[in-house]
């Protein structure tokens, strides 16, 4: 079993295998494809142009033929997972879509932390779509000042503060709080149990694993 990990920040790397040692994978189970680049353009451009969508795509496209499944981890390129559809010939799965599927239970009222902006309209899109399925409520939110303790190598600053604002989330009554990025899972471990919010790497690699083992 071979997947493909496609990043746009190397701290994920470590969080990826982390999961993938939790769920008892081998060592190198993980390919990781680490492209920054991608992201920064999104960031400049504010949105996630159809020209970052197309060489996402092609990247994509490229790992599939090296692995039996491909995760993109990264929130903000998580439409040109879903633009793959089926001509990769192996699952190709946004890393927020298991997340999602886990978090919005009928009854619940959910609140999605996110710490870089355009993160937001896609998570929205995405849990919009689930959460109308499953009868279930939630709103989104920024961080912040987060993503500048992320982006000057502050780590555990910006696991802090998105700790931080996991309390306050509970502390108005939210029945559960999302963690929409992979590289905010790092937080978690910061929080009491029965605050610890829900982060996408486990659900992830765990919902991939499930999808080559039954098919």
């Amino acid at each position: 079993m071979k997947i493909a990990c496609l990043h746009t920040a190397h701290s994920n790397v470590a969080v990826f295998n982390a999961a993938a040692e939790d769920l008892g994978l081998a060592a190198d189970a993980l390919l990781h494809c680490v492209r920054p680049d991608l992201l920064a353009a999104v960031e400049q451009a504010r949105t996630l142009t159809e020209a970052i969508r197309r060489e996402t795509v092609a990247l994509i496209l490229d790992l599939s033929e090296e692995v039996d499944a491909i995760l993109v981890t990264c929130s903000t390129l998580g439409p040109a997972a879903d633009a793959v559809g089926d001509i990769t010939g192996v699952p190709v799965l946004r890393v927020d879509h298991a997340l999602a599927e886990q978090a919005l239970v009928e009854g619940r009222h959910v609140l999605v932390l996110c710490t870089v902006a355009t993160t937001l309209a896609p998570t929205r899109a995405l849990f919009s779509t689930i959460a109308e399925r499953r009868g279930a409520s939630f709103e989104t939110r920024l961080v912040p000042g987060a993503w500048t303790l992320f982006k000057t190598g502050d780590m555990m600053g910006y696991f802090r503060c998105i700790a931080d604002a996991t309390r306050d989330a509970i502390a108005e009554g939210f029945t559960s709080v999302v963690l929409a990025q992979a590289s905010m899972a790092g937080a978690a471990s910061l929080l009491e149990s029965h605050h610890r919010p829900l982060t996408s790497p486990a659900a992830a690699l765990a919902e991939a694993v499930r999808l080559l083992r039954t098919h």
